[in-house]
């Protein structure tokens, strides 16, 4: 059962609602997010929220600028209307959510927030291939390196980290044709760093790459060893949760992802799902020794497999349709202006 939401707002701790200049009357959409959006929440889960607010007319005739309002301490978060819209035109899994949600997961609804949900259809393209499949696999990979931190010996996570690294630079390099001109090779040898009994070299042979572009390659190297490295000395039981937590996530990115591109609609609260996803929550497909099953994998195959192939088959444009965005854009910049929100 959801929690009294209506009293929930009404609490101290939320009172920056009502009272901050830059909201109040001007949020548009402040919605459930995390297990209470996904219909994952279990007694004691966290309550995160999302939402959207109107510019000042000073924003849009004046000086000042705004992107986004954070409360810390309730995990609350309302993005300005123009920079909601923008991440929304890249399939921003995180802000495509929020559109996705039953209607009793909006706790503020005003006209304009109506008409962005009408008007959800327009920001959905063939963008959301690499934002939500990027994302997924990212998650895959730190889920693995979790893993593998915990079951494997330490040569054999180098070799983990090492296939992990090759990955993610394959996905770098086919998106940076400059970088393609040279070459990288990763491999495995005695240890040098005291501690270790072997490690990752690596022999580079580039000429006249710029240095933004070999700073970016090395960026993308050091995401994943620092993803790994993250995982550290954790609670075991904690660590439990946190892994089956974060397998959740990786499989519901990817049915949120292939409902987009299958039926060209966001569906965030997965009720038909919720067995499956529940069941990876609660542990069952955990081992005793802290890996996942087979089961989980063929699980995350078979939605990879159906998500590739909703990607060859979508029909949905490559881009999201810019004029009529442009249009409602304004349309709604023009209200913020002329009508009283104070």
């Amino acid at each position: 059962m959801l929690p009294d939401f209506d009293a929930l707002l009404s609490a101290p701790e939320y009172s920056f609602l009502h009272t901050h200049p830059r909201l109040g009357n001007r949020i548009i959409l402040l919605a459930l997010s995390g297990s209470y959006g996904y219909g994952t929440y279990r007694e004691g889960s966290d309550i995160d929220l999302r939402g959207i607010t109107l510019p000042l007319p000073s924003d849009l005739l004046g000086l000042s600028t705004f992107e986004q309002y954070v409360d810390q301490g309730t995990d609350t978060v309302l993005f300005a209307f123009r920079k909601f819209v923008d991440l929304l035109m890249e399939c921003n899994p995180n802000c495509c959510e929020i559109l996705g949600l039953p209607r009793d997961r909006y706790l503020i609804l005003s006209p304009l927030g109506e008409e962005l949900l009408r008007n959800q259809h327009l920001f959905l393209s063939k963008r959301c291939i690499p934002s939500f499949g990027g994302y997924a696999a990212q998650q895959l990979r730190r889920l693995q390196n979790a893993v593998a931190r915990d079951a494997l010996s330490q040569s054999k996570r180098e070799e983990h980290i090492r296939n992990s690294v090759e990955r993610s630079l394959e996905d770098f390099r086919s998106r940076n044709e400059r970088v393609q001109s040279g070459s990288m090779r990763l491999y495995i040898d005695r240890a040098v760093t005291e501690g270790l009994e072997t490690e990752i070299f690596v022999d580079t042979d580039y000429t006249h790459l710029p240095l933004r572009d070999f700073s970016a390659m090395l960026e993308t190297m050091h995401h994943v060893v620092r993803d790994y490295d993250k995982i550290g000395h954790r609670n075991h039981k904690k660590d439990e949760n946190h892994l089956c937590k974060h397998a959740m996530h990786l499989l519901r990115l990817l049915m949120t992802a292939t409902d987009i591109l299958e039926k060209e609609e966001i569906i965030t609260c997965r009720t038909e799902d919720l067995p499956t996803l529940l069941a990876v929550r609660n542990g069952e497909y955990l081992r005793t020794d802290g890996t996942f099953s087979p089961e989980f994998y063929a699980l995350i195959d078979a939605w990879e497999t159906r998500f590739h192939e909703a990607a060859r088959q979508t029909k949905l444009p490559d881009a999201p349709d810019k004029e009529k965005i442009g249009q409602f854009v304004e349309r709604v910049h023009r209200k913020a202006i002329e009508e009283e929100y104070a």
